[in-house]
């Protein structure tokens, strides 16, 4: 397997806005609350993210958390499998918040390596959505070569838009994405890859909170 150089974070960042289920009416974001968060992998999914790839991690200040992959690499050209283009992880992940309180994510950085020829297209899509309710729009990135350093995507939603757990109710947060490397017009003898893949933990995906209090029952 390629394994990229890592250089210092961030060459390049692209901002574009997440597509909420639907507008949750009155919402208002407050801070975080102070009592324990805890997210678990209830289970893991694809390609990308074999078992024991993926780990989880919630900030001290409840303000995030983090998901960093070991093994997430599509890569195209040269003899490489057709099947290792493209690759997924579906996540579900079970995240325990202080009674009173209820969370929508409100941001998502991403971050990875790209080695693209001149010609290769990577492409990184991402969509989110609570268990039993309807999914939001897939987000989509692309990038073409020639790249071959670190990359950066920010997927954010606006407070007006954001999706909140329903209060007092155990709803696993989904996360479905998928990396692709194309081989597109370049030279097809090069081997070019998109990774989320950190092997040191510093190249994660982070997922930003907005808090809510629920109304009192």
């Amino acid at each position: 397997m390629i394994k990229p150089l890592r250089t210092a974070l961030t060459i390049t960042a692209v901002t574009a806005s997440l597509v909420a289920v639907s507008p949750s009416a009155g919402a208002t974001a407050t801070a975080p609350p102070t009592g324990k968060v805890t997210v678990d992998v209830a289970t893991v999914n694809g390609s990308g993210c074999r078992p024991g790839t993926a780990t989880v991690a919630v900030a001290p200040d409840n303000s995030a958390f983090t998901v960093t992959y070991s093994d997430y690499l599509a890569q195209a050209g040269a003899d490489v499998p057709v099947t290792e283009g493209r690759k997924n992880c579906l996540l579900s992940l079970v995240v325990n918040v202080p009674q009173g309180f209820t969370y929508a994510v409100s941001k998502v950085d991403y971050r990875g390596f790209g080695s693209l020829a001149d010609g290769a297209v990577g492409t990184q899509k991402a969509s989110y959505y609570f268990q039993g309710m309807s999914q939001t729009m897939s987000r989509s990135h692309q990038f073409h070569g020639a790249l071959d350093d670190n990359w950066q995507v920010t997927d954010t939603t606006g407070i007006e838009a954001l999706v909140f757990a329903p209060c007092g109710e155990k709803r696993n947060f989904n996360i479905n994405t998928e990396l692709r490397a194309e081989v597109g017009t370049s030279d097809k003898t090069q081997v070019s890859y998109m990774t989320v893949d950190s092997t040191d933990g510093s190249l994660n995906t982070v997922y930003h909170f907005s808090w809510k209090e629920c109304p009192a029952r």
